[in-house]
């Protein structure tokens, strides 16, 4: 072989070395070097993403709080290089649970008063009431909490005996809806009620012709607006330490029904701060002064913070006999309960409202409640529409009624523990007849196809997982009643976590921004160690959350 042959040999041989390097380090450089950067990478999980198709995926891509990719683990840990990768090890994930029904921080500052629930007699109450009397924060002695319907006497107490240990101090107790309070005779001194007191839609129990310190609904009022307000740093106080209970309990959302001017800002400023990462979707009160400055400013929007709409109150509740009905009740004789505004009210705040973007959102019980603003709801909205106005409750609706929701797109917005909480006595109230169209939750979302699902907490347990269970098998913690309760309305195990997310999600227009884990939706996600969608029944309320993200941050970890 020639010279110049080796010389031709020597120089394809080196080419073909160089480019063989070449490409092989360019296909490393692909592969490593050059992957997506993310904030946070998610893998080996068992995601339920609640789209459309309740779909699953084993892995996930976040970034700047925002879900950008959802998959397979191959797809995803090949394309992305997370700042954070978290190996799921098989856990579930499920978007984060949005409670579409509670009072977030009128249960945050009211930390203050002594906690009743769960006392089981009068008595227990007084003695309770007395220790926290020692160190009460103010000169009110304040709790919240009690039930008659858990006591051995099924009946209201009179004030003789808070009169007795506190002669001087003020005394209120509000029962657990928030329906129904005692007050001892220096409060109702106070407030001014006596014996002649009138009040509209609200009653005050007289015996003998005196007050017994039971004051019903509206009647409340006058004693409520006698007590102090804690300060705004300890309200803000409060609300972030309720938004590590609700945290620990896989929320990422509430709707907060029924805030005033005031709490907003309180919430933007803890928001601000840094403090409040709970996303809120706020409900306005019923203040006669708000409607025509909200209706000119419209649906406002500022980062976490969502103000909607309206929360109206049309009647009391089943437990205080202050749900009106359209017959009496059947263990009250000539009582029917009552409105708490004449019809022309609610007419008059949803002519308002109908030209606005906020939503009508009303508090409605029993079957007359519900019936009266069901139609007025129809006056004004005049067949279907995408206005989301709700119904809170819908707890007793006559059998004729129910088209109403379907035909003027009305949303009933329902919480399933209560049906759980309530079966014990309910028909007591209503008798069997009514108890047909009573927490028929399933019936209630056939007429739309799809329903919002919260707790009404402090009324009943922030638990979403009680939620679940109690829409699902309906029954309570001890697994009574034996088969259920009322079983033809019981939610299917995937419409009760849509319930929780993307529908409670939708309840508020907020559907195209988180409620399921899609690409572009916030990153509101929970890490649980059981699969509710396949777990034994029992296994249900044992259910845990080791973590918890919103907007892709990590707000609690077990």
């Amino acid at each position: 072989m020639s010279l110049k042959s080796s010389v031709d040999n020597f120089k394809l041989f080196f080419n073909l070395r160089f480019w063989a390097s070449f490409f092989m380090c360019a296909f490393f450089f692909s592969s490593c070097k050059f992957r997506e950067k993310v904030t946070l990478l998610v893998h080996h999980a068992n995601i339920y993403t609640v789209d459309k198709t309740f779909s699953t995926a084993e892995a996930m891509a976040i970034r700047d709080g925002k879900i950008i990719a959802i998959g397979s683990n191959d797809e995803l840990l090949k394309k992305y290089e997370g700042e954070e990768i978290l190996d799921a090890g098989g856990k579930v994930i499920f978007p984060g649970f949005i409670d579409a029904h509670c009072h977030f921080t009128g249960f945050a500052t009211d930390k203050w008063k002594c906690d009743l629930v769960g006392t089981v007699s009068w008595e227990e109450i007084i003695k309770r009431m007395t220790e926290y009397g020692k160190t009460a924060p103010m000169q009110w002695i304040y709790g919240r909490g009690w039930d008659q319907n858990d006591w051995t006497v099924k009946e209201y107490p009179d004030t003789k005996i808070l009169d007795s240990l506190f002669p001087d101090r003020p005394v209120y107790l509000k029962r657990v809806d928030g329906h129904a309070a005692i007050a001892n005779s220096v409060a109702l001194k106070m407030a001014g009620i006596n014996a002649v007191t009138k009040v509209t839609g609200g009653s005050i129990e007289l015996k003998n012709g005196q007050p017994t310190g039971i004051l019903i609904d509206n009647a409340m009022d006058l004693v409520e607006r006698k007590i102090p307000a804690i300060s705004d740093s300890l309200a803000k106080k409060y609300f972030v330490e309720m938004q590590a209970t609700c945290f620990a309990e896989g929320l990422t959302g509430v709707h907060d029904c029924g805030v005033s001017e005031h709490t907003i800002t309180l919430i933007e400023e803890a928001q601000k701060a840094g403090d409040l990462k709970m996303k809120i979707f706020a409900l306005l009160s019923d203040n006669p002064d708000y409607y025509d400055r909200w209706i000119k400013k419209g649906r406002y929007k500022n980062g976490r913070l969502t103000v909607g709409g309206f929360k109206l109150y049309a009647d009391g509740a089943l437990g205080s006999r202050g749900a009106c009905l359209l017959n009496e009740y059947n263990d009250k004789k000539g009582w029917k309960g009552f409105l708490l505004s004449d019809s022309s009210y609610y007419m008059d705040k949803a002519k308002k409202l109908a030209g606005s973007n906020l939503q009508m959102c009303t508090h409605a019980i029993g079957d007359s409640g519900n019936r009266m603003l069901l139609k007025i709801y129809a006056s004004v909205l005049k067949g279907k529409n995408n206005k989301r106005w709700r119904i809170e409750h819908a707890q007793i609706v006559n059998e004729n009624d129910f088209t109403f929701f379907a035909d003027y797109s009305i949303i009933p917005s329902v919480q399933p523990t209560h049906a759980t909480s309530d079966m014990y006595w309910a028909a007591d109230r209503v008798g069997a007849e009514r108890m047909k169209g009573a927490y028929a939750y399933k019936k209630l979302l056939q007429t739309n196809s799809w329903m919002p699902l919260g707790t009404d907490f402090p009324v009943e347990y922030i638990s979403p997982f009680k939620t679940f269970f109690a829409a699902v098998v309906r029954k309570d913690g001890k697994d009574f009643p034996a088969g259920g309760f009322q079983m033809e309305n019981a939610l299917s195990r995937q419409e009760t976590i849509r319930g929780m997310t993307i529908w409670a999600a939708k309840a508020a227009f907020e559907e195209k921004e988180k409620g399921s884990l899609e690409i572009g939706k916030a990153a509101d996600f929970i890490i649980l160690d059981n699969d509710l969608m396949k777990c034994a029944e029992s296994t249900i309320l044992k259910t845990k959350v080791i973590r918890n993200y919103v907007s892709g941050e990590l707000v609690f970890k077990r």
